[in-house]
């Protein structure tokens, strides 16, 4: 199926201060990959009967890559919403755990929330089975390293589900949107101070939409 998600503004490389930008642009997607990146207009055109995504004023960008995946995964805990707790992690609340089960329920509530900052990308070592189970099946990218030796950026933020909190736009950016690489973006409200203070409003995943806000 050919899916094109349109916006006010796609940036393929944020990371790039020189790449091209599309104003009222749109990334073509069929089979969980890039068939496509450039004006809405052209692109519609071009493929008449694909089905259309319209984000209106949105900006489409590369997705998120989070830094502190193992800290989050493996030490923080993720509340179920039963327990009454907010959906905040709780640091080191599965330190010295040896329920798996429980560790690998939270971590997949985890990477859910982590959607919903626009994070595509998250990194490791992963080494509860259980946790790299949960990573495995939710479809994000999961990166090589040891993450980062402390909080990124601003303090708390090593415990935040948002990677935007310690790191900039720039340097957040997980990869760019080519053609024929995979489908991983995230599309953010317009916001004064930049996608951060916008929110996400979708996530997809290999061409699928896991994420979007209501």
């Amino acid at each position: 199926m050919l899916t094109l998600h349109r916006a006010a503004l796609v940036l393929p490389d944020p990371a790039d201060p020189t790449a091209p930008s599309h104003l009222d642009g749109a990334v073509l997607v069929r089979d969980g990959l890039v068939e496509a990146v450039g004006p809405y207009a052209e692109l519609a055109a071009a493929q008449p009967t694909a089905r259309v995504r319209d984000w209106g004023d949105a900006l489409l960008t590369p997705g998120l890559r989070h830094p502190d995946g193992h800290r989050l995964l493996e030490r923080a805990y993720h509340p179920d919403p039963r327990e009454e707790l907010g959906d905040a992690p709780v640091p080191d609340g599965l330190v010295g755990e040896a329920d798996e089960a429980r560790c690998g329920a939270s971590a997949r509530r985890g990477l859910q929330r982590m959607l919903g900052f626009g994070v595509t990308a998250v990194a490791g070592p992963f080494e509860r089975g259980s946790v790299r189970t949960a990573v495995a099946r939710s479809g994000l990218v999961a990166l090589p390293g040891a993450g980062s030796p402390g909080p990124v950026g601003r303090p708390g933020s090593v415990w935040s589900l948002d990677p935007l909190v310690g790191l900039p736009f720039a340097e957040a950016v997980h990869g760019r949107l080519v053609v024929g690489g995979r489908a991983d973006f995230a599309v953010f409200a317009p916001g004064a101070d930049g996608p951060r203070a916008g929110g996400c409003r979708a996530a997809v995943l290999g061409g699928r939409l896991v994420f979007r806000r209501r």
